[in-house]
């Protein structure tokens, strides 16, 4: 059954726009999708839907399930406009359930590992997590002080990859510690001369890397953690490489 909704004070509206905040996250413990693209692969993937949202437009336009064992939302195109931010919204939306904290154990896991180390720029997360998921990594830990991955900005950025592979948040002295009592290597990531260069430390199926901070890149308590920490020389006069473009190069330099 389908429920209309056109009034913008409607108290779901109003609880749907405060996804848009870490604070309205946490507190109905959900996050907001927006566009057909995430909706889809959230779909796909049989995330935790909780809610259906759309416009008699996009729903026209998609070819969307009507068979989901969740409610379904109508709305106006105003009420689209309120919840999205972007300057064109599709006008379809869903809501899914935040995952329980701390529900992966580090000692427990398995495969190649990414974790970031306070970085910042959706855009840069975003093409880390879809380049951890062509690289055929396991998952992504979002060490603290590193931008929330269920925020607009980032969730757009990764363009679904986050429902191929597993996101944690977590303290990431932990997740290494972990890793380096099981004996799997963790390599740190420094711009360095004197650092391990990249590509002469083999490749491995189990194991972490750490990507630091755009500006400042990992912390010096965390790089005295790892078992190595790389090196990508640079050939021309660049002072240095974005992070996601050298995570790119290390996640398949690694990767066995």
């Amino acid at each position: 059954m389908i429920q209309e909704i056109t009034s913008a004070t409607n108290q779901r509206v109003k609880d749907w726009a405060k996804l848009q905040t870490k604070r309205g996250r946490r507190k109905q413990g959900k996050y907001l999708l927006d566009g057909w693209h995430l909706v889809k692969e959230a779909i796909a993937a049989q995330a935790p839907l909780l809610e259906i949202i759309f416009t008699a437009e996009s729903k026209h336009h998609t070819d969307l399930p009507d068979n989901l064992d969740v409610p379904y939302f109508q709305i106006t195109d105003s009420i689209a406009k309120k919840l999205s931010t972007t300057p064109s919204p599709q006008g379809i939306f869903a809501t899914v359930a935040l995952p329980e904290p701390n529900a992966i154990n580090p000692d427990e896991v398995q495969g190649a590992w990414l974790f970031l180390d306070q970085v910042q720029d959706p855009g840069n997360i975003g093409t880390l997590v879809r380049t951890a998921d062509a690289a055929g990594f396991a998952g992504v830990v979002f060490g603290n002080g590193t931008a929330d991955y269920h925020q607009p900005k980032v969730l757009r950025a990764m363009q679904g990859s986050q429902f191929h592979l597993q996101l944690v948040d977590a303290d990431l002295t932990d997740w290494i510690t972990s890793f380096r009592k099981r004996a799997l290597p963790v390599f740190g990531s420094e711009l360095n001369e004197e650092a391990k260069q990249y590509d002469q430390v083999g490749k491995y199926q189990d194991f972490a890397l750490v990507m630091g901070n755009e500006g400042n890149g990992m912390q010096a308590d965390l790089l005295a953690l790892t078992s190595d920490n790389l090196y990508i020389p640079i050939k021309g006069y660049a002072e240095s490489l974005n992070v996601a473009i050298a995570a790119g190069i290390l996640m398949f330099q690694l990767r066995a």
